[in-house]
């Protein structure tokens, strides 16, 4: 399993657009094939940030999901809202307590 991380910071007169870009394509992103969980968070300290973390079978699903139609319809609506250049890592998961 691979866990990405995607760090964006927006414009605040954009983060309305934003989070309504998210509420409609978020289901369709979860049920891509491949991802099996997420989940989008904002920073306490700087609502302008939010992180997006979720689950992928392999960088094999990652991939074709960035390389998808969902994707670059998401992307091409969210790129412009950016104040920052976003960042992103693709992690493996090592251990979880619950």
């Amino acid at each position: 399993m691979l866990v990405r991380i995607v760090k964006m910071g927006f414009y605040k007169q954009n983060i309305e657009i934003f989070l309504e870009n998210f509420n409609t394509n978020k289901s369709k992103i979860r049920a891509f094939e491949g991802c099996s969980f997420l989940e989008l968070y904002r920073d306490k300290n700087n609502p302008n940030i939010f992180f997006t973390y979720s689950y992928w079978e392999s960088e094999n699903t990652l991939e074709n999901y960035r390389k998808s139609e969902l994707f670059n319809t998401v992307w091409s609506k969210v790129k412009p809202l950016f104040s920052i250049k976003p960042e992103a890592w693709s992690v493996d998961k090592l251990e979880t307590l619950e």
